[in-house]
């Protein structure tokens, strides 16, 4: 593949409603789009930051530096033979996961077109369809989040994730599991709690949960181990997992029974892989989380889904849950039953409204191998 064009370009996208975690409240969303053209082929990813470094250090701003200054003029003009080469290409750049999830990603939706297959057989994946359940802001009540739930176990998601933080937990979770008492739950805490809090977190054992999510800081394996074995909800990894060596530490220090894999938060497909097959190997089963993904994150995440450890359902949900009107069409949907079907046709799966990109673009630049100019 020669790689022609990058096109990078910031859209400004509104949620239909705020979402509350343990780290603030999100309305809107800054999301970056990364167009890639290679061999005439034109493929997209989009890169998965927050706006503000509160999940990991990595933001929408820093995420332009770094595919601005660094990942798209490395990359552009550049003869790879497949998708997974661009890995080692941005070796050298330390960290900025996310950032480089977002130029690979194109590049395997390219890859797909080229070789006739849709994204999901070309990165492994085995199901037709693939598991759904949601994740649920923090509420102002117990009796709202019980409402909400109601509401989405009506629409079919197989698991219902809560986020929580000291002072919205216990009472928020024994409300919903006392009106759901066969539904599959989980929580997710988001780093925030310590050590300090095992006596606290311990109540939320008497609640049947399929998992507690990233408890303690996000960045301390050592931590959960000790935790994990005072406890007996399984913990769940995310902001801890950046790499297959993060998870192989996670797994052999007994930090967790289950993990997260996000796919920006790992580096993209290539990366995502290696993990899914080091906890495979471990009997470790595994979910994609979600990071309010705009269609062509989510269409990624629904591709690496079908990967054969992805056995618990995962927070990739409805686009309608999200937008008024999704930047793909079709836009994802969900079957009464929870599930999502995987598209069959070559590629991503799904076409980019290229007149609602562009409506919603509040910045764009572009790198050209012919001139190797950046404009914008």
């Amino acid at each position: 593949m020669n790689i022609e064009l990058i096109a990078l370009r910031e859209l400004k996208m509104r949620l239909k409603a705020p979402f509350e975690t343990s780290f603030g409240i999100t309305h809107n969303r800054r999301i970056l789009l990364v167009e890639v053209v290679a061999d005439g082929v034109s493929g997209w990813g989009e890169v998965t930051t927050g706006e503000t470094p509160s999940y990991n250090p990595e933001t929408t701003d820093t995420a332009w530096h770094v595919i601005s200054d660094f990942i798209a003029p490395l990359l552009t003009g550049k003869t790879i033979d497949s998708a997974a080469d661009v890995a080692t290409l941005v070796a050298g750049i330390r960290g900025h996961e996310m950032a480089k999830a977002g130029v690979e990603n194109a590049l395997w939706d390219i890859e797909a077109q080229q070789k006739r297959l849709p994204l999901a057989k070309l990165v492994g994946g085995s199901w037709d369809e693939i598991r759904c359940g949601v994740s649920l802001g923090i509420r102002e009540n117990p009796e709202a989040l019980v409402k909400k739930v109601a509401e989405e176990v009506g629409n079919g998601y197989q698991r219902i994730k809560l986020k929580i933080k000291p002072g919205k937990d216990l009472e928020y979770v024994a409300a919903v599991r006392k009106e759901f008492s066969e539904t599959q739950l989980s929580v997710d805490a988001n780093s925030a709690y310590t050590l300090e809090d095992t006596e606290h977190l311990q109540k939320l054992d008497g609640f049947h949960l399929l998992m507690i999510e990233q408890p303690l800081r996000w960045d301390d394996i050592h931590s959960h181990a000790k935790l994990q074995k005072q406890i007996k909800t399984a913990i769940c990894l995310d902001e801890c997992i950046n790499s297959v060596n993060d998870a192989q530490a996670a797994i052999e220090s007994g930090a967790c029974r289950i993990i997260n894999i996000k796919l920006g938060r790992v580096g993209g497909h290539s990366s995502a892989r290696k993990v899914h097959d080091m906890c495979w190997q471990n009997n470790i089963p595994v979910w994609c989380g979600g990071m309010l993904e705009a269609g062509v994150g989510r269409a990624h995440n629904i591709a690496m889904s079908t990967l054969p450890n992805f056995t618990l359902p995962g927070d990739v949900s409805a686009s309608a849950r999200y937008w008024d009107e999704d930047i793909i069409e079709p836009e994802v949907e969900v079957t009464p039953h929870g599930t999502i079907h995987v598209p069959t046709t070559p590629g991503l799966g799904y076409k980019v409204k290229r007149e609602l990109v562009e409506k919603l673009t509040v910045r764009k630049r572009d790198w050209a191998a012919a001139t190797m100019l950046a404009t914008g």
